[in-house]
């Protein structure tokens, strides 16, 4: 019988406050399948002893957050961004997910040269593309919403998250759709399409927009259901265009944070249920 969780993944970040035991053991309690986790509190469990814990679960993950921070000028500092992002895929090949998150980073300091910063994520890809799919490992670039351009990401849209990730093959490079930062863009419906016609849909999260803002905008994805976007519609999207993967829903919210994370876990579930599949 179906409990409408089948293609449900839990980001870790949605419940950042659960311990990766416990995720793993609320997940198995409420039948959640899947879970995208976070480099982060993966590295300081333990790489192999959370791949070990997840796989003895049965648990898919999804996706591994995040990779990316690509468009630095200073040799030094690219050095150093190059060795993280191949630090990030083979944690990711570890963990057993073919799917590494990539945050292409914001404008240099004073610069502002949005096409360079562009270009110099083209040329970290290059490098890192045929790293990633050695190790059975896809890339995938996440546009976020204009509002980060400086500071945390220049690739605003699909339309520009394609135009990087169609230089490279399918199986090395593709695109995060996520509903939270591309929900406002009328051209978006027809990059997924283009992004689904060459096989370059690699994960698919949800999140809802709600206002106002927060102070400081990072920690003000919706929860499902609370907000401006409906979710089935870019559900019909995806499968329109090919997509049947996972569906990850991820969070950066305070008050989510400060309740019970069994409790957001269960609510969540059931949004997604109640919201997107129903």
């Amino acid at each position: 019988m179906s409990t409408g969780l089948e293609r449900f993944s839990i980001n870790q970040m949605t419940v950042k406050q659960l311990s990766l035991p416990e995720l793993v053991d609320i997940c198995l309690e409420l039948g959640v399948p899947g879970v995208g986790l976070w480099r982060e509190p993966v590295r300081a469990y333990g790489v192999e002893a959370a791949a070990k814990l997840v796989r003895d679960a049965g648990l898919t993950v999804t996706t591994l957050c995040r990779g990316g921070f690509l468009t630095a000028i200073d040799p030094v500092e690219r050095a150093e961004a190059l060795g993280d992002n191949h630090a990030a895929i083979d944690e990711a090949a570890a963990l057993g997910t073919d799917t590494l998150v990539l945050v292409s980073g914001g404008l240099p300091v004073g610069s502002k040269d949005l096409h360079g910063a562009r270009e110099r994520i083209a040329d970290a890809l290059a490098v890192l593309g045929p790293y990633a799919a050695e190790r059975g490992v896809r890339l995938a670039i996440e546009p976020l919403h204009p509002m980060y351009a400086a500071d945390r990401c220049v690739v605003s849209t699909l339309t520009q998250a394609l135009d990087l990730a169609e230089r490279f093959p399918a199986g090395q490079v593709g695109v995060t759709v996520d509903t939270y930062h591309i929900w406002w863009d009328d051209t978006a419906p027809e990059q997924i399409a283009r992004a689904g016609a060459g096989g370059r849909i690699h994960t698919f999260q949800l999140a809802d927009w709600t206002t106002p803002l927060p102070e400081g905008v990072l920690n003000g994805r919706g929860q499902i259901g609370d907000g401006s976007i409906d979710m089935r519609e870019w559900k019909r999207y995806v499968e329109a265009a090919g997509y049947t993967g996972a569906i990850e829903v991820e969070l950066f919210n305070d008050e989510l944070w400060a309740r019970d994370g069994r409790e957001v876990l269960a609510e969540t579930a059931d949004r997604f249920v109640e919201h997107v599949i129903r």
